[in-house]
C-alpha cells in the first residue's frame, strides 16, 4: 500500500489515537513507510487547542522512529496551519527540527478556523469559499513554510452545501493562482482522501484540480488520509492509487529530510 502521509494522533488537539496505534495500523496495512503529520495551528481563536510542544513532539517521533526501525520506516513530519503573518516563527521553528516533511494547510482565516459554521454565516457560500481560496493563494506564498500544500479546497468539506455546487471551473483563476504559485516555489500538493469520508463524494483537492496541477507542469504530489483513528489509516488509497494515474502522474511523493523522492505507482 501506499505510504500514508497525513495523519493525526494524540499530539493533535483533535486526535486521542495513541502513535503506536497509527503506527501498527501501517504495519498491518504492509505500508512500508510512514508520515506522521500532527497539527500544529499557532496564534488562532479555537476551543480546540491545536498547538503542539515541538520539542516533545519531535523527541518522541524520534523515538519511536528508532524504535521501529526494522518493522517500517517512520518519517517525522508536521501539519502548519499557515498564516502570513506567522512566517518569522515558521522559520525558527523548521530551523530547530529536522523533519522530514512539512505540509502548510489552510485551516484558520485571521485567526479564526474556517471549519465552523460561523464562517459562513450571513453570505453566499461561493463567497467564503472564495476568501478561503484567497487565503490559501497568500499561505502558498510562504515558500520555506511547507512542501506541499495540504487539501487544497478543504473549506468544501464544511459548506452549508458541501460540493453540491463546486466544481474547479467556478474557480479556475484563483486556484489557477495558487497551482502557479506552488509550482514556481518548487512545492508540491496532497492527495488527501479523507473528502471519500466527509461526504463529499471526492478527494481534496478534487481531481479536477489534480489533472490541472499536472497540466501546469506540477510534479510533487503526496498521498494522505488525513487518519485521526487507526480505522481510517490508508482509507481509499487504491481509489487515489487510480486518480492520480487518471491525472497523468506514473509516480506519488514521499519526503526526507524535506526533499522530495519520487515513487512508481
Amino acid at each position: 500500500m501506499l505510504p500514508d502521509y497525513h495523519f493525526h494522533t494524540e499530539f493533535s488537539g483533535d486526535s486521542t489515537t495513541p502513535v503506536r496505534n497509527q503506527i501498527e495500523r501501517a504495519i498491518l496495512l504492509h505500508m512500508d513507510s510512514l508520515c506522521v503529520t500532527d497539527h500544529h495551528d499557532y496564534d488562532v481563536d479555537s476551543p480546540i487547542d491545536f498547538t503542539l510542544d515541538p520539542e516533545i513532539y519531535f523527541n518522541t517521533m524520534c523515538q519511536l522512529r528508532e524504535e521501529y526501525k526494522e518493522r517500517i520506516d517512520l518519517r517525522i513530519g508536521i501539519e502548519l496551519g499557515l498564516q502570513p503573518h506567522l512566517k518569522q516563527y515558521y522559520d525558527q521553528l523548521l530551523k530547530r527540527y529536522d523533519f522530514d516533511y512539512v505540509i502548510g494547510s489552510t485551516h484558520f482565516i485571521n485567526r479564526k478556523d474556517a471549519a465552523y459554521p460561523e464562517f459562513f454565516e450571513g453570505r453566499r457560500e461561493e463567497d467564503a469559499y472564495l476568501q478561503y481560496f484567497e487565503a490559501t493563494l497568500d499561505n502558498v506564498k510562504l515558500k520555506d513554510a511547507y512542501d506541499a500544500a495540504g487539501h487544497i479546497d478543504y473549506i468544501v468539506r464544511y459548506g452549508p452545501n458541501k460540493a453540491a455546487y463546486y466544481n474547479y471551473h467556478a474557480y479556475r483563476d484563483i486556484i489557477d493562482e495558487i497551482l502557479k504559485t506552488v509550482i514556481e516555489m518548487g512545492k508540491g500538493i496532497e492527495l488527501n482522501t479523507a473528502g471519500y469520508r466527509k461526504g463529499i463524494g471526492q478527494s481534496n483537492p478534487s481531481g479536477d484540480i489534480i489533472k490541472r496541477y499536472r497540466e501546469l507542469g506540477g510534479e510533487i504530489i503526496t498521498v494522505g488520509s488525513d487518519a485521526h483513528i487507526p480505522e481510517d489509516l490508508g482509507a481509499d488509497f487504491q481509489i487515489a492509487k487510480e486518480l492520480l494515474k487518471q491525472c497523468g502522474f506514473s509516480y506519488y511523493t514521499e519526503f526526507r529530510r524535506r526533499k522530495p523522492e519520487f515513487k512508481p505507482l
